[in-house]
């Protein structure tokens, strides 16, 4: 089938004039740019700008980022110059493509060989967001093509999406492209426990597609009986390599698991979203301890819904997800949905990736203000005046304890969500709302009850912690803490009262 331009501007999001105008030359630039430019499957080179573009405008991405894809391999691969593309397309579009053949630059060495690699990565991020994007998309295509990669590489590009870029789009809040990286790199990063779960769902016949449209029809008709009509309904079955992570923390105990098949109900309002989740606990009966409300609490990551756990009548269970449409497109594009540059507005919840402030190296104020454009979120400006430098050890550090584990969610008693790293104790708590709490904690009560400072927290703890202004940390705090934040302020605090 022949690529046309026209295949990326159907994909858009209402492009103007000049928008298809931008993506029509960038296509036709990049496509004479690549001629004869062949991949290891055969097939034109182009043909790999081409899909990336297409992910970049159905991510809802505008035409700079879209033009950007089209041409980020035009100057590593074609021996196209930076300042040609400033030429031709405008300093803006430059920068993102000058930040796409920088990070193409960096190669994954292994868990403790590639900080500074991680660094320069987050760096450009810092710069513009877009830069990232562009690079997960462009990732995301090269895995949708890895069987025609030599085989010594497969491993190797298959275990880095796993590590790096499947997380930073699970962290974006981008399930989209992170579901399917880390289905497409699961086969290849570890063959023989892809096939293990394979069997598994298999075996225990956990792709129960005819059961959950069965399911669905039954969900639907009642909701239509209490006059609930204008609904999105779907459903899906859990990806191999996020049911094969859960079985891991599970102890292997599928019974554990309960939302291995899952039905999303999209609708018009958050009103409509609490009427339906009563209407389905009127007619199946829930699991206890199972209903999530993450539109009065959303998830660090800007994540909302409705989740409930049901008994479906016929011995399945089946997680029901209730959102609206926005929060349907957040939970699919995540920060992707907020990432708008069209009229010069910008920006979401800084908080939202706060997880970056301690991968970042301070950047300068001359660097800062070079960031001071319309195309910067605000949130992004915001997170570059805090930065602490951190050496080698502690960002390895970090790599290890905050990136790459899994998140629990607590709870401050006023209801704030702070995101932390799984067996993160009071001291990690106290230390990521402010350094002073930390500094000053007697104690911390969780869920009402008083705790030692070593507890593990769990998903959904409410912790409350106790302050004096004369109470100091410890070298004992040190080892409890699980976060290099916690650690570093301790450390900090304990070096001044020596010198005091």
């Amino acid at each position: 089938m022949k690529e046309t331009s026209r295949d990326i501007i159907r994909l858009m999001d209402s492009p103007e004039r000049e928008d298809i105008s931008l993506v029509e030359k960038a296509f036709e630039f990049s496509k004479k740019a690549h001629e004869g430019h062949m991949r290891n499957s055969g097939e034109p080179y182009f043909t790999h700008l081409f899909e990336t573009a297409k992910i970049l405008a159905e991510l809802g991405m505008t035409a700079p980022t879209i033009s950007a894809g089209l041409l980020h391999d035009a100057v590593e691969d074609q021996d196209v110059s930076i300042e040609e593309v400033k030429k031709e397309f405008g300093s803006e579009i430059a920068f993102m493509v000058d930040g796409v053949t920088k990070l193409g630059k960096l190669k994954y060495r292994g868990a403790d060989r590639h900080n500074e690699s991680l660094r320069k990565l987050f760096v450009a991020t810092s710069e513009d967001i877009r830069v990232l994007i562009i690079k997960l998309a462009d990732r995301l295509h090269n895995m949708r093509t890895l069987e025609h990669v030599p085989e010594d590489k497969q491993k190797r590009i298959a275990t880095e999406t796993l590590e790096i870029y499947a997380p930073i789009a699970y962290r974006l809040g981008i399930r989209k492209l992170n579901r399917e990286l880390e289905d497409l790199a699961f086969p290849f990063a570890h063959s023989e426990e892809y096939a293990e779960m394979k069997k598994m769902m298999h075996k225990n016949h956990f792709d129960r597609t005819e059961a959950l449209e069965k399911f669905l029809r039954s969900v639907k008709k009642a909701l239509a009986k209490a006059g609930m009509i204008n609904v999105r309904t779907e459903y899906r079955v859990k990806g191999l390599y996020s049911l094969y992570k859960k079985l891991q923390e599970k102890g292997r105990d599928i019974e554990k698991i309960y939302d291995i098949n899952a039905l999303r109900i999209i609708v018009k309002n958050d009103e409509d979203c609490y009427k339906i989740l009563g209407i389905i606990h009127s007619v199946w009966r829930p699991l206890p301890g199972r209903i999530k409300d993450y539109i009065a609490f959303p998830k660090p990551n800007g994540y909302r819904g409705l989740h409930t756990t049901l008994f479906t009548g016929d011995g399945s269970i089946v997680e029901v997800q209730i959102k609206t449409e926005d929060m349907h497109k957040y939970s699919e594009y995540g920060i992707a949905s907020h990432v708008s540059y069209k009229k010069g507005e910008s920006g979401t919840d800084k908080e939202t990736l706060a997880w970056v402030s301690s991968l970042l190296p301070k950047i300068n104020k001359k660097e800062l203000e070079q960031l001071d454009s319309k195309d910067v979120p605000a949130w992004i400006k915001e997170l570059v005046t805090y930065q602490e430098k951190t050496g080698n050890k502690d960002f390895n550090e970090n790599m290890k304890n905050d990136f790459f584990n899994h998140s629990i969610f607590a709870f401050s008693p006023l209801g704030d969500v702070v995101d932390l790293p799984i067996e993160s104790t009071p001291i990690d708590f106290a230390y990521s709302i402010h350094s002073d709490i930390g500094n000053h904690m007697t104690g911390a009560k969780v869920n009402g009850k008083l705790v030692s400072l070593d507890t593990k927290l769990k998903n959904g703890d409410i912790v409350d912690i106790m302050t004096k202004e004369s109470a100091k940390p410890n070298q004992k705090w040190e080892d409890m803490a699980k976060t290099s934040m916690a650690k570093r302020h301790i450390r900090n605090a304990l070096g001044k009262l020596k010198k005091n």
